[in-house]
């Protein structure tokens, strides 16, 4: 048990939030891909690929708890790059098939970079998982 001088302040970005937004994500992208079955094969195409990457990355940030879990506590910091990348991804496909604008390679990159950042910090958080 840790004494009062070590224990971690509770914060309000900690794992029990991260895991419910991570869900709320998932559940997004899969609602997504339902409703894509139901529109047009090239608009079909744009939602897909903006759920699909939604959905790999709120798995991502459930899988961060499991790094966590084992050791790597920096880890807890990927899952903000890693849902809010590909909630920017998701919602900017969304947003081109439902008409609204067009596919930007601008933004593509700045969600990638941010995603890529999250797979970096787990990457970086892992080598303080023991052996």
């Amino acid at each position: 048990m840790k004494s009062a001088l070590h224990a971690r302040p509770e914060t309000l970005w900690n794992r029990r939030l991260w895991m419910r937004l991570a869900t709320v994500n998932a559940l997004a992208s899969v609602i997504a891909l339902m409703f894509s079955v139901h529109v047009t094969e090239d608009v079909s195409s744009i939602v897909r690929l903006g759920a699909q990457v939604q959905f790999m990355h709120s798995m991502a940030s459930i899988a961060c708890a499991t790094f966590m879990n084992i050791g790597a506590e920096a880890a807890r910091r990927a899952p903000a790059f890693l849902l809010g990348g590909s909630l920017l991804f998701a919602v900017h496909h969304h947003g081109a098939a439902a008409g609204l604008w067009g596919l930007a390679n601008g933004l593509i990159v700045f969600a990638a970079v941010v995603m890529a950042s999250g797979w970096m910090i787990m990457l970086a958080a892992g080598r303080s998982i023991d052996t």
